[in-house]
């Protein structure tokens, strides 16, 4: 049993309010998932530059990292966000794997920011700061561990591709063999959880060129067993059952924003949640919505 919450603004006069809006959806579902949490959030971006989400050891000295990279950062506990110029990508990966390797990236993208971490969502949160945080579109979630130790490598979201990021709410029954598929397509994956062989076999769609609402489709038959999906890209925020949709969810739409919430507690505080159009997604339904970067 696991927590999901997914926010996704049409009115841009609230993005100064999507962190502190995130952190009271994902504080309410702790009793679903209290062993670990995480959330991507999708805040500004600068032209020619992309976004670098590290974790490192406690006490990893990330100032002298930078400086050693030529690049600016800011620091969220034991994660921190740099900016790499885009031309310069392929040579701070290399110089990230060959003098820094303890240092893991997380996800990187134009726009979005990953963190995840072992404890309750509350403490989570505010290790990294989810309050304070701007943006267009956030996804939570809260675990309980049922099939894996508590980890950082098991929290979630999992991203697999830039400005990608996928949560996941089940159990996939054919994610070994999909791996094995997806690895001879050049995908590479860091753990065992079949979350991020979901988010792997979407971000291959999405390379392949098909957009997101397209990729959810195509999971709809070839991923097998019971799950519910929140998927975020730079522009894009998606939701998809499977065809016997066994896992609560519940939406809630405004002229304001889209709320996505394993249970309508999540959502009840949300500004103007009574004159929203409530709704239970549908089995085997892609729910889509987008905007301009």
């Amino acid at each position: 049993m696991c927590g999901i919450a997914g926010l996704f603004l049409k009115n841009r006069a609230l993005e100064p309010e999507l962190g502190a809006m995130t952190a009271g959806m994902l504080s309410v579902l702790t009793g679903r998932g209290p062993d670990s949490a995480g959330f991507a959030i999708y805040g500004s971006g600068m032209p020619g530059f992309l976004k670098f989400t590290l974790r490192g050891p406690a006490g990893f000295d990330f100032g002298a990292m930078a400086a050693a990279l030529d690049v600016g950062f800011s620091v969220h506990d034991d994660h921190a966000v740099i900016g790499v110029p885009e031309e310069r990508e392929g040579r701070v990966r290399a110089m990230l794997a060959q003098k820094f390797p303890q240092v893991a990236i997380v996800a990187s993208g134009a726009r979005m920011e990953l963190f995840k971490g072992v404890g309750l969502p509350d403490e989570v949160c505010r290790r990294f700061g989810l309050e304070g945080m701007v943006g267009s579109h956030a996804i939570g979630h809260t675990r309980m561990a049922t099939e894996s130790a508590v980890t950082i490598q098991g929290a979630h979201p999992f991203s697999t591709g830039p400005d990608q990021c996928l949560v996941h709410n089940g159990s996939l029954s054919n994610h070994n063999d999909i791996r094995r598929k997806l690895v001879k397509e050049g995908m590479v994956f860091e753990t065992q959880n079949d979350t991020e062989v979901a988010a792997g076999f979407l971000s291959w769609q999405l390379r392949e060129g098909l957009k997101l609402d397209e990729a959810l489709g195509a999971a709809l038959g070839t991923l097998d067993g019971f799950y519910t999906f929140v998927v975020g890209t730079e522009t894009g925020f998606g939701v998809l059952r499977d065809p016997v949709a066994c896992k609560p969810a519940v939406m809630a739409e405004t002229d304001d924003y889209v709320a996505f919430g394993s249970e309508y507690r999540a959502m009840a505080d949300l500004p103007g949640i009574a004159r929203a159009h409530l709704f239970e997604p549908e089995p085997s339904k892609v729910y889509f919505w987008e905007r301009a970067a």
